[in-house]
């Protein structure tokens, strides 16, 4: 009933059309100094961010809540997780484990990203899939919301790539 009335779901897809070439895409998901500056929903920050982009490589990323995120400010939410295929430049699929910090508990999610990405003439058609594994049972609500923050990463993904000046392929 928990699931229904809040729309959680094994998983989702999500679609984006970014007018860069799929080299610069590929960049900002694999160079911690790039995915740094859009992982995260806004009033957000990047801590801790590794990225070894190859199988059995390690994919760590701590977002940590800013002031404006009001009485979450200061709470840290890691990703933490290991790559299982890699395709360079055009997939990346790791399988990951998500949490609040200090409530692993019962607080962590596992899921299963991948990224794929196909040139489109002088643009980058990206599809993300991500496969809901387990929710522990403090993180229900949290699971819920899951499609609601990748799409935030994405949005902004597409503005650091047009502020990094990416035109073209």
């Amino acid at each position: 009933m928990f699931a229904h009335m809040f729309g959680w779901r094994k998983g989702f897809t999500l679609e984006r059309r970014l007018p860069v070439g799929v080299d610069a895409v590929w960049a900002a998901w694999t160079r911690p100094e790039r995915l740094r500056r859009w992982w995260g929903p806004e009033n957000t920050t990047v801590t801790d961010c590794e990225v070894d982009p190859r199988v059995g490589g390690r994919i760590h990323v701590v977002m940590e809540a800013g002031a404006g995120m009001g009485k979450f400010q200061g709470t840290r939410w890691p990703m933490e997780g290991r790559f299982t295929d890699v395709e360079a430049p055009r997939r990346l699929t790791y399988q990951a484990r998500s949490w609040t910090e200090n409530g692993q508990a019962t607080g962590v999610i596992e899921h299963v990203d991948d990224v794929s990405l196909k040139q489109a003439g002088g643009a980058t058609r990206l599809t993300l899939r991500v496969r809901i594994l387990r929710v522990g049972p403090g993180v229900k609500l949290a699971s819920s919301v899951m499609k609601m923050g990748y799409n935030a990463h994405l949005d902004n993904l597409a503005t650091a790539l047009a502020a990094d000046g990416h035109t073209g392929a």
